[in-house]
């Protein structure tokens, strides 16, 4: 059985996932949205990035759980990140870490066959570009959109214009910070 791709992305009403030059100001995040997440990432042992949500994350997460005020979260989502591997989609880089793989051709097919390889969930955090990419050739099984209640009017769209996803409302929460999270599945 092929393993499940999941894109978790936080999205404004008006369908974008950031501003005009990344900016990610508008986004809320609070514990109950963090307890969730953490409980989500058990689930899967690869996390997929475009090269530069990879490069955020890998300054942040590897000594975010050494830090003084590192709460909950920090130290499970650290744990995790340093168990898991990363795919990382990008025709620049490169990387001599055993747990970091680096697609950068035939980026459909590649993908195809990680998703066949033995292992559990594949979870995608942010990566608006490494997305629409997936999106494009139908590759994302599930989507976990966390609906902000702000709308930016122009930045970063989460879908093209020419793609079409045909996408089933399996689960929905809404949190107390005003952010819906919807759970969709491919068709």
């Amino acid at each position: 059985m092929a393993r499940i791709i999941t894109l978790s992305m936080h999205v404004s009403l008006d369908g974008y996932v950031a501003g005009p030059n990344g900016e990610m100001d508008w986004i809320k995040i609070d514990d109950e949205i963090f307890s969730f997440v953490d409980s989500k990432t058990d689930e899967a042992d690869t996390a997929l990035y475009g090269r530069k949500t990879y490069e955020i994350m890998d300054n942040y997460w590897p000594t975010a759980d050494q830090k003084p005020d590192a709460g909950k979260h920090a130290r499970h989502h650290a744990a995790w990140y340093k168990s898991v591997t990363k795919v990382v989609l990008s025709r620049t880089m490169k990387s001599d870490d055993p747990k970091t793989r680096v697609i950068s051709e035939n980026v459909p097919e590649q993908v195809r066959a990680l998703k066949e390889e033995p292992g559990r969930n594949i979870l995608i955090f942010g990566s608006p570009g490494a997305s629409q990419v997936l999106i494009e050739h139908n590759l994302i099984d599930e989507y976990w959109l966390f609906v902000n209640p702000v709308a930016i009017n122009k930045g970063i769209p989460l879908f093209r214009q020419d793609t079409l996803q045909r996408l089933k409302l399996v689960n929905s929460h809404v949190y107390a910070s005003g952010v819906i999270w919807l759970h969709y599945r491919k068709l």
